[in-house]
């Protein structure tokens, strides 16, 4: 389903971008069932007083069409491996984004983490991110209304992913926490070029695990409605295959190791 090229993006630069992932009609819909939950009035921005609102995991229907339609199925077989990866059955997270003045808070750069640490923790910036990303297989951003430059689309550092993988490998299985990788990520990513998650409604973009992105306030005037899910990982991403069929990750994760 992916061309060489973006093939070749996804390994070097961290992320491609899937136009016409899902059909802008079923983003709509999932949009009716955001906005009456948001508490907001689509008619009156009067009600719009907060940067950002977060919802929590929506499986209805138009959700679960969005993540599953065949041409991501297929590209997540080529970027994670047949038979690796789970099928999502709703989509996370919708961090609703506001045309606002005020500072929403949560701008900074970082990586997902994506297993708890032992002994368990409450705070979020505890949870760890190891060489193999275990539990994660990608970090996919699904637009469920049109983002142009100035509707706070995320930030994304180009390349950032390669940079990652050699801050986490000196830490083996254990991994690093939130907050241990993000305190060395700025001095070894700052340098990066960076892209916007732009596109109409209905575009995904699909992430390395490892790549380095962040929010941004909304300047626009209309609000954006995106989604943020992990794809989780049925079977762990390994560095060391005899056959040599290593997934798109994976090669993602040895070019960071200059092992390819």
């Amino acid at each position: 389903m992916l061309s060489n090229a973006q093939r070749d993006q996804f390994v070097q630069e961290g992320f491609i971008r899937i136009d016409n992932a899902f059909p802008q009609e079923t983003a709509a819909e999932a949009r009716a069932i955001l906005w009456k939950d948001t508490g907001c009035d689509l008619e009156d921005r009067s009600t719009w007083t907060r940067p950002v609102i977060r919802l929590g995991d929506y499986p209805q229907e138009p959700f679960r069409q969005a993540a599953n339609t065949p041409v991501l199925h297929a590209a997540f077989d080529e970027l994670v491996g047949a038979g690796r990866w789970t099928p999502r059955e709703s989509l996370g997270t919708f961090p609703i984004r506001f045309p606002n003045e005020a500072d929403p808070g949560d701008t900074g750069w970082h990586v997902d983490a994506s297993f708890a640490p032992d002994p368990p923790s409450d705070s979020y910036l505890d949870w760890r991110i190891n060489i193999k990303s275990k539990g994660r297989a990608l970090l996919m951003l699904f637009l469920f209304s049109d983002v142009g430059d100035r509707d706070a689309p995320t930030r994304i550092r180009v390349g950032s992913h390669l940079a990652v993988a050699r801050l986490l490998a000196p830490a083996g299985d254990a991994g690093l926490s939130c907050m241990e990788l993000g305190g060395q990520l700025e001095s070894n990513t700052a340098c990066l070029p960076e892209v916007l998650a732009t596109g109409p409604a209905g575009t995904v973009y699909l992430c390395h695990p490892f790549l380095a992105h962040a929010a941004q306030p909304h300047r626009g005037t209309v609000p954006r409605f995106m989604a943020q899910p992990p794809l989780h990982l049925k079977t762990g991403f390994e560095l060391d295959r005899p056959d040599g069929a290593f997934s798109l990750v994976e090669r993602g994760i040895l070019r960071g190791l200059d092992r390819t």
